[in-house]
């Protein structure tokens, strides 16, 4: 797992994880930390890479902690949910990390921490070869849908992160019928579907890259503390926001037309509409949620204005594609 770094190495935060440190140290038997470096990128959680060194030669561990209040109060789900995941994955084709260890209640830790292997790859949100790489998501997506999984694996249902009571337009908006229009699709009880794997939280910053050209490849997917069971479009749908923020409305729109080509089967009209729209009025009203860890990534150039004239013009494409 990895998402840029920041830092040159030494003990960042030192004080704040000192117990943390030792709960990893005794896991490691004949292996030492030599270097930690802060990762970046990352909004829900304290990121470290830990380089060892040891009798097998040196390796790389990746340690997420929760330190934010709110998401050490959920800590004890989202974590125990990412172990479980992690291991199941262990038996797929996903590129995903391995379990090492995790304490979910800070039982022995700082915070609630889980560590894992290092994926090799980075995060790439650039414009450059944007079309490129979301091909290569459209048709890792699908892959992640297709997962069987047994009754006792099946992980919760999806949970919304958008309703029509919290949805705030942004201030001074010059189409509020637009936003009240969108608002009203998703007052409706969500359509029937049928459930699959999801990884809930699917978006560029959570995929890891290597290569260029016709050597590009996804080497990671990451970030599975919100794996759900509902249906394939609220996947679709997550990574078309976040497309459509990073690259342009026509990327954000493109990417479900990809998703069915790669073989993955979606609803129709309103009810795709519905899904699409759950997801985007989510960001509202100008996605800085997300801008902030896009910006530390060296997307910059996302601020708030373009952040915002985006969703919008994202929200009157799917109204007027689907409805």
């Amino acid at each position: 797992m990895g998402e840029g770094t920041k830092g040159t190495g030494g003990e960042p935060d030192g004080r704040d994880w000192s117990a943390t440190r030792s709960w990893v140290e005794k896991g490691l038997g004949a292996e030492r930390i030599e270097r930690v470096v802060r990762l970046r990128g990352g909004w829900t959680s304290q990121m470290r890479r830990l380089d060892l060194s040891g009798p097998g030669g040196p390796r790389s561990l990746v340690l997420r902690s929760f330190v934010k209040p709110f998401y050490v109060r959920h800590a004890e789900g989202l974590l125990t949910r990412e172990a479980a995941v992690l291991r199941l994955l262990g038996d797929t084709d996903v590129p995903a990390a391995s379990l090492v260890a995790v304490d979910a209640t800070a039982q022995h830790c700082d915070h609630p921490s889980l560590l894992m292997s290092l994926l090799p790859g980075a995060v790439r949100l650039g414009d450059r070869d944007a079309d490129d790489r979301a091909e290569l998501l459209a048709r890792q997506l699908v892959r992640i849908h297709r997962l069987s999984v047994t009754a006792p694996q099946r992980p919760r249902p999806y949970q919304a992160w958008a309703s029509p009571e919290r949805v705030t337009p942004p201030a001074g908006t010059a189409r509020p019928a637009l936003w009240q229009r969108a608002v009203d699709v998703i007052r409706r009880d969500p359509p029937a579907h049928r459930g699959c794997f999801l990884h809930r939280d699917f978006h560029p910053g959570n995929v890891l890259f290597t290569g260029t050209g016709g050597d590009l490849r996804i080497s990671g997917v990451v970030d599975w503390v919100e794996t759900s069971w509902g249906p394939a479009d609220l996947d679709v749908a997550h990574c078309s926001t976040a497309l459509a923020l990073l690259h342009g409305v026509p990327a954000g729109m493109r990417f479900a037309d990809r998703y069915t080509a790669a073989g993955g089967t979606l609803a129709h009209g309103r009810a795709h509409l519905y899904w699409r729209l759950l997801d985007a009025l989510g960001f509202a009203p100008d996605a800085e949620k997300v801008a902030v860890p896009w910006r530390e990534l060296g997307r910059a150039d996302l601020t708030r204005e373009v952040l915002t004239h985006r969703l919008e013009g994202y929200l009157e494409a799917l109204v007027e594609r689907y409805a």
